[in-house]
């Protein structure tokens, strides 16, 4: 079972509010994507809590639902 790009976008969204995300299909089969957050909510945060931020918005579906995630994050630039 396959996730939809924008069903991504949208959970994220939902969790970061004024975010902004770029979702790519990497294989075109809807399970391997990319994704690349740039969020305030990020600012003083590790990388590492910065991935596990999303992974917490997309609501449990890694590793079921959603195969894979090449995952980047950033805070935006001032």
């Amino acid at each position: 079972m396959a996730m939809d790009a924008h069903e991504i976008e949208r959970l994220i969204k939902a969790r970061f509010p004024g975010a902004q995300v770029e979702i790519k299909d990497l294989a075109g089969d809807g399970d391997h994507f990319a994704a690349h957050v740039i969020a305030a909510d990020f600012k003083g945060k590790t990388r590492v809590a910065q991935h596990k931020m999303v992974y917490e918005a997309l609501e449990g579906r890694m590793g079921g639902v959603l195969h894979a995630l090449a995952l980047t994050t950033a805070v935006p630039k001032d």
